[in-house]
């Protein structure tokens, strides 16, 4: 696999009269399904992060303290495992393999504030994500997100219901 993502074949929206460009990337030294899903997982933690960033910079919410109030409620290890449980029954044999793989793989020990438990379903859904991303498969990323958002706005429309 060698390049960057193709942008038409990434979504690139229009934003006014401009395009935006997804960054493109340097191809791993090894076919995505041969790598470590530890190392996956580091590039899928990155690739996760920025999705998150993207959709809340895309909506009405743009105080930086919010911005990261509302980032860290989404990618924490125990929303993590959330999403990943969400995820489960969309996922294809091939996709489960990946998660299978990189929830069972030797990651260090979690952070102090984390249960293990599910740094181990974070580190999984991270595996996922990124070998989604170096497959090149945006459009199955998308779609996975998409489920996270929607579930996100199904959280707050409960809540305004209930406050009122």
């Amino acid at each position: 696999m060698s390049g960057g993502i193709d942008p038409k074949a990434a979504g690139a929206a229009p934003l006014g009269e401009q395009t935006f460009q997804p960054l493109s990337y340097e191809a791993p030294s090894k076919r995505p399904e041969l790598l470590n899903p530890v190392v996956l997982a580091y590039a899928g933690d990155a690739v996760f992060e920025l999705l998150v960033r993207q959709h809340l910079v895309a909506g009405d919410r743009l105080k930086p303290q919010q911005l990261h109030r509302a980032a860290t409620g989404i990618v924490s290890a125990k929303a993590q495992r959330r999403w990943l449980e969400l995820w489960a029954p969309m996922l294809d044999e091939e996709e489960q393999d990946i998660v299978r793989r990189a929830r069972n793989a030797k990651s260090g020990q979690p952070p102090r504030n984390a249960d293990p438990h599910d740094y181990r379903l974070a580190t999984a859904l991270e595996g996922l994500v990124g070998y989604l991303y170096y497959q090149g498969r945006t459009e199955r990323l998308r779609e996975l997100m998409a489920a996270v958002f929607a579930a996100l706005e199904a959280d707050r429309q409960k809540e305004n219901m209930n406050e009122h």
